[in-house]
């Protein structure tokens, strides 16, 4: 049993300067490359809590590729459903400003079709036994509608995350279908065609409720980055859970971790409000280094009451 991750792989290529950062000048500073990608990020915050979850996803046909699969096993997720092909991953070149926030990115996003026969063929062994799903909801829509179609068959329930908000909106028919979606502000916006960005927490809370209720979403987790996160869902359940005070150094791979929280702890019988707390305390160690995913924790210490895995 293990919760089955369907996503990218993407290498990272990111800037950091070292003084105050200026979008039209030359910014001396330092670049790291490691490896990334929404589902490849999400699937090793699992595999990093102690948890031995499957990835489904592709890798280049090169050293990189091969590098990707070695990290991934040496953290112990199963990399029986990932395929090797060229042009099997993607590529994230970002610029951070000196407060470690984003200021800017370009990315190519990788071939993923090959997944499609994949599912038709094994996705029963790979669906049957899960403990739940988590989707990356902009996947190609042929992925997308074989994975809904398993869960229903074997009544998982899905928890989706987002790489690209304008993509994802083209799978707005699926949105009823996710047990909980995960996203930040600026994705929430684009979703619901609004700008959320002047509203305070509390005020975005009942303004989520509302939203998810009137789309039929059955609950929803909005990240607002320093500021915390809302959550809403339509049995009524709502609020706000602010930020861990920690020190910034890089905040790509925050969102991933937090997602990996709130499904790992939706899995285990946690509450919603509860699994967020766990989705913030992931966020929150990421944000602290340079790397993409989160450093390791026992479940106990998030309060899982999880034996771990060997």
């Amino acid at each position: 049993m293990a919760i089955v991750v369907i996503g990218t792989v993407f290498v990272d290529i990111k800037g950091f300067p070292d003084d105050l950062y200026s979008p039209t000048g030359r910014n001396a500073g330092r670049v790291e490359t490691v490896h990334g990608g929404v589902g490849r990020n999400v699937a090793e915050d699992i595999a990093n809590v102690e948890l031995r979850p499957v990835f489904l996803g592709t890798v280049d046909d090169t050293a990189s590729g091969a590098e990707v699969l070695r990290k991934l096993q040496k953290h112990k997720v199963n990399t029986d459903y990932i395929l090797t092909k060229p042009d099997g991953m993607g590529i994230w070149l970002a610029v951070f400003d000196n407060t470690g926030d984003l200021a800017g990115s370009i990315s190519k996003r990788p071939r993923m079709d090959d997944l499609v026969p994949l599912l038709d063929e094994k996705g029963d062994e790979i669906f049957r036994d899960a403990d739940s799903i988590v989707l990356e909801i902009d996947l190609d829509k042929e992925i997308v509608k074989r994975v809904f179609r398993y869960a229903e068959k074997y009544g998982k329930k899905v928890y989706a995350v987002v790489s690209n908000m304008t993509i994802a909106v083209q799978r707005r028919d699926f949105f009823q279908s996710i047990d909980c979606f995960v996203c930040n502000l600026q994705e929430a916006g684009i979703l619901f065609v609004d700008d959320f960005s002047s509203m305070e927490p509390e005020e975005l809370t009942e303004e989520l409720y509302q939203r998810v209720l009137k789309a039929r979403i059955p609950s929803m987790v909005v990240t607002l980055g320093s500021r915390g996160a809302v959550y809403a869902s339509m049995d009524g359940t709502r609020g706000y859970h602010p930020p861990e005070p920690v020190k910034v150094r890089d905040t790509s791979g925050a969102g991933d971790a937090f997602c990996a929280g709130v499904a790992v702890g939706l899995t285990y019988g946690k509450t919603l409000p509860r699994a967020v707390e766990i989705g913030t305390r992931l966020a929150a160690s990421v944000i602290t280094i340079s790397e993409s995913t989160c450093p390791r924790f026992l479940p106990k210490e998030l309060g899982l009451d999880i034996e771990v895995a060997d």
